[in-house]
């Protein structure tokens, strides 16, 4: 009997292959043609893992000179003719463009590693092959890559002295802060990325114990896989990646629900050289998605312009352009910052007065919608989550509003939430939910994080701090704000006994609110 998986994983590379060649070729515009056609390769990666890898390098190259190296290394999931497209508008410009499929992924071969060492030393391979095998220039050397890519990316120019210059697109910087923010799992987003490794991939016995104990809600074994993020995360080498230099480009949007803005934001502000932070709406890479196509994209021109100016030299005024970049959820043009501080330069807090008590385990009908469904909604139609919030049952959503607001609100960065809560339970779960509220009571959701205790004292206040999802939302004059907060949420694994409730109260010499960050008028 035949192995069925791998059977799926065949014809589903063929399938995926052949729609990305397919929508290339359609989408690319002429000129683009001019590059030299597509080699196929094999890659000698770290430990003498084969990679399969492809190579495109400018029309007329024969190696009479040199050219910048630009390395794309697969997203999660998806087969080497990924970039096919942007590489051969890139080589069209003057770049020799290796794309290969990480270990553990299609016809690669290896475990998934989950940007482990051994995929930093493959990135590293791959560029000693492109150095020995093409005309590429060792002194002009830059990577590049969506989700997995990016996040691999990151971690090669802190690793690699070589890589000048990065496009970090829909990636991570933390791969904690960004599946386990608030203490949460994000049970959603980990379901996607372990199905699609099943199906596409093979796992290794280490990443399938993590994948079990989060699901498990293991606590024995919570610092080990805090531990093992850790490794795979940039902002963990954050000073050696600023001691190498190289020019980071990072591209996001507000609703990715894989890889929050949150901590790439972070991570941006630790940054010390050249560098650009550009948020979009949508979800998890479909702000690059066309551009996969050749099809016009706002993020792989950007891309292209930081490397003409960063290996190329090229004065296309990239680098005199405020490096934050943002665009609304509620529409409208870029908007440019000098730094992410200055995003939400003014704030405004709604106080939450009183003292409200909500039962758990139980969906109110507030929550923060369906993994990629809800944002890519947001992105094309821009019809975020809803929920009624006069008719939210108090018995287990707790609710304060704002007061209308004569004038529109240019919600812009980071909300945050303080409070006290006393606990039934030593443990528990609470989602906060930020809405846009109109006339007739119906909330849109502006953002949302869950955050998740464990070790507290029945009875006992303890005071919670917690940042809400980064986002750019406009709020219409005679709308409200409305702040909820339950404790069940389809996107989030939650840890609330049975019959726990929670209360929530505001000191005196403690007040509690939601500081709303705001667009300086």
């Amino acid at each position: 009997m035949g192995h069925p998986r791998k059977a799926l994983r065949t014809t589903t590379v063929g399938a995926v292959s052949a729609t990305l060649i397919a929508g290339s070729a359609l989408g690319l515009a002429p000129t683009a043609q001019a590059a030299d056609a597509v080699r196929f390769v094999d890659i000698t990666g770290d430990g003498g893992t084969v990679l399969k890898a492809n190579v495109v390098t400018p029309a007329g190259s024969d190696g009479s000179r040199r050219y910048p190296l630009l390395v794309l290394p697969t997203s999660w999931g998806l087969p080497q003719v990924e970039y096919l497209a942007q590489a051969q508008k890139l080589a069209n410009s003057g770049y020799i463009v290796v794309s290969y499929n990480v270990r553990g992924f299609w016809q690669s071969g290896g475990e998934i590693e989950v940007a482990g060492p051994p995929d930093t030393a493959d990135a590293s391979k791959v560029i000693d092959w492109a150095l020995a095998n093409t005309p590429a220039d060792a002194q002009h050397i830059g990577m590049a890559g969506v989700s997995y890519g990016a996040g691999i990316s990151l971690l090669a120019a802190a690793h690699d002295k070589r890589i000048k210059a990065v496009a970090a697109l829909s990636g991570w910087a933390d791969l904690i802060d960004s599946i386990y923010s608030g203490r949460t799992q994000h049970v959603q987003a980990a379901a996607v990325l372990d199905g699609a490794s099943l199906v596409t991939g093979r796992q290794g016995a280490e990443i399938r114990q993590i994948f079990d104990n989060f699901y498990a809600s293991n606590l024995s074994k919570e610092q080990e896989m805090i531990d093992w993020g850790k490794k795979r995360s940039a902002a963990t080498y954050v000073d050696q990646l600023n001691e190498n230099g190289a020019a980071v480009m990072m591209a996001n949007a507000w609703g990715d629900t894989v890889f929050s803005p949150n901590q790439y934001a972070d991570f941006y502000e630790k940054l010390t050289g050249p560098k650009r932070l550009e948020l979009r709406p949508g979800d998890h890479a479909t702000a690059e998605l066309t551009g996969l196509f050749g099809l016009p994209n706002d993020v792989w021109t950007d891309t292209g312009r930081w490397f003409d100016h960063y290996l190329k030299g090229a004065a296309n005024g990239i680098d005199r352009e405020q490096p934050v970049q943002l665009k609304s959820r509620s529409g409208g043009g870029y908007e440019g910052y000098p730094d992410w501080k200055s995003v939400g330069a003014t704030r405004k807090k709604i106080a939450l007065s009183g003292t409200t008590t909500i039962h758990t385990n139980v969906d109110s009908g507030a929550d923060g919608g369906i993994v990629f469904l809800s944002s890519i909604l947001d992105q094309i139609a821009q019809a975020p989550p809803v929920a009624s919030i006069p008719l939210l049952p108090r018995r287990w959503a707790a609710v304060w509003q704002s007061e209308k607001y004569p004038t529109a609100q240019q919600v812009r960065g980071t909300a945050k939430l303080h409070t006290t809560v006393t606990p039934t339970k030593e443990s528990g779960t609470l989602v906060a939910y930020l809405y846009d509220v109109g006339p007739l009571g119906l909330g849109k959701l502006v953002s949302n994080a869950p955050y998740t205790f464990h070790g507290q004292t029945p009875g006992k206040p303890f005071g919670v701090d917690l940042e809400l999802f980064s986002t750019a939302y406009d709020v219409p004059a005679g709308h409200r704000l409305a702040l909820v907060v339950d404790t069940v949420d389809p996107l989030y694994i939650e840890h609330n006994p049975s019959g726990a409730q929670l209360t929530f109260s505001s000191p005196a010499n403690d007040p509690s609110y939601v500081s709303i960050p705001l667009r300086e008028q």
